[in-house]
């Protein structure tokens, strides 16, 4: 069995089980799929002043990080501003309100990655914005290996709130109508006791009975989330295929009441399978009342991803724009390393990626686990970092290193900046640096300022440059950035 073809692909049919039924359908129609070391002199931020990743003791100018593109903490906070609400501090992960946009890296021609680090100071003596952006190639989509999909759906009470069991079941539908004859699904229920309600089937000349197994999902009971992901695994390892995607899929409100409810549990439970098969974890959340911190573990611990669909539009864009880019893999366990220059940076802090860490000396370390990335994915880390007066001169270093996906082959690719090419201002830089900003600075403020990133401006401020910038690049993300700080600033 090629074991490392097996953990290819997934968050691509992930995203898939997120569509919506008919409008969903209406709205794909004729859619292509678019959318150098030596002692440091860097000061630690204390603690308990900075929730970005504080740097280390004196001799540290090195910042660690796995790759990770989970969207969800964004779009759960728009959800909860669009209803009036306003989003606890603790589901804000700026990493993920940043890497929701889009980014204007230039792609490799092949496999692996292209470096891209830039910067503008702000308002804030000293102080700038570095950003560091990693892109692969674009999702070939004719050339992906056939797909192995274990579904493990939430059927609990309640998920019978309006836009969970339903936008699941529509989505599952139209997915059935758009994988290949030779991809496979398989279907879990969960609520007060998980059962398998479709074993490994391949879609060639089944896609009814997939269907007619979807249409008689209804929500029950309690929420037995450990046991819905132990069967998952075991229903995803009784239909292993070889050469394929072999993925389990959850898809639920996060709201576990019932069995195991803590994550690092559920996964010491299917452990031996997840490392064995290469099987790994992928979190579509849904519903208003959302456990985001038990599916965000779960995904992390789980080698996976999570994505938050708030409703049938936002599950259009995810199969129409973003399926082509997850549906392959073209790294596994990438990590990226960014060095500091000690003679012209005084201190520096990673914005988010807490749950994302990793010690120096295991960067090149290829047993600690990475991210998985596929084709046409841009990963963007957000650094402030305050340089040291009257100095120039080389700013920043970054690298990252990942393994092929089938013969784990180690590769490495670096960008590096000079303090010359600090934009004069944030908002004299690129129109994607600034959305970039932007996504952090109202990630920031959400979380009650609790990064301190300098040269913060206020909401209302923030909503104008927003505003501005969803015309310039005609985006409607970026439009819909503004909207939802629009909703925030009066709360």
């Amino acid at each position: 069995m090629n074991r490392h073809r097996t953990r290819r692909r997934t968050h691509g049919a992930l995203l898939a089980l997120t569509t919506a039924g008919t409008l969903l359908l209406a709205g794909c129609a004729g859619d292509g799929g678019n959318r150098s070391n030596g002692p440091a002199h860097t000061r630690a931020p204390a603690p308990s002043q900075v929730r970005g990743e504080e740097t280390a003791p004196s001799s540290d100018h090195l910042s660690t990080f796995a790759l990770d593109v989970d969207t969800a903490s964004y779009g759960y906070a728009r959800r909860t501003l669009a209803d009036g609400g306003r989003p606890d501090p603790s589901t804000i992960r700026p990493e993920e309100f940043v890497n929701s946009f889009r980014q204007d890296y230039r792609a490799p021609e092949h496999n692996g990655f292209t470096v891209t680090v830039d910067g503008a100071r702000t308002s804030r003596p000293n102080w700038s914005l570095v950003r560091v952006g990693l892109a692969t190639r674009p999702a070939d989509t004719e050339e992906r290996p056939p797909a192995a999909l274990t579904f493990v759906i939430d059927v609990s009470g309640s998920m019978d709130e309006p836009g969970r069991l339903d936008l699941a079941k529509k989505s599952l539908d139209t997915m059935t109508d758009r994988l290949r004859d030779d991809d496979s699904v398989a279907l879990v229920t969960f609520s007060e006791h998980a059962e398998q309600v479709l074993p490994m089937t391949r879609l060639g000349g089944h896609r009814a009975e997939i269907h007619d197994a979807v249409d008689g999902l209804e929500a029950l009971s309690s929420t037995n989330l450990g046991e819905g992901v132990e069967t998952g695994y075991a229903t995803a390892v009784a239909g292993l295929r070889e050469n394929a995607t072999n993925r389990v899929v959850l898809i639920s409100d996060g709201l576990a009441n019932d069995g195991e409810t803590d994550p690092d549990a559920i996964l010491r439970r299917i452990d031996g399978d997840r490392r064995e098969y290469g099987i790994t974890l992928f979190g579509v959340g849904v519903g208003s009342d959302y456990g985001d911190a038990l599916m965000e573990r779960l995904a992390d611990k789980g080698d996976g991803h999570t994505v938050y669909v708030a409703g049938t539009k936002s599950a259009a864009d995810v199969f129409c724009r973003q399926l082509p880019q997850n549906i392959d893999l073209v790294a596994r366990d990438a990590k990226a390393q960014v060095a500091f220059d000690p003679h012209t940076v005084a201190e520096f802090r990673l914005i988010g990626y807490q749950d994302r860490k990793v010690a120096d000396r295991d960067f090149r370390n290829d047993r600690v686990d990475g991210g998985e990335i596929g084709p046409g994915h841009t990963v963007t880390a957000l650094y402030a970092v305050r340089t040291n007066p009257g100095t120039d001169g080389h700013l920043a270093t970054a690298t990252v290193r990942w393994l092929d996906p089938d013969t784990r082959t180690p590769h490495e690719n670096t960008g590096a900046m000079e303090t010359g090419a600090l934009h004069d201002d944030v908002w004299s830089a690129s129109p994607r640096f600034q959305v970039t900003a932007v996504a952090a600075y109202f990630a920031d403020a959400l979380a009650g300022g609790d990064y301190h990133l300098p040269g913060a401006p206020g909401l209302t401020k923030l909503q104008s440059r927003a505003e501005t910038l969803a015309r310039v690049t005609e985006d409607k993300d970026v439009a819909e950035l503004s909207t939802a700080i629009g909703e925030a600033a009066p709360l």
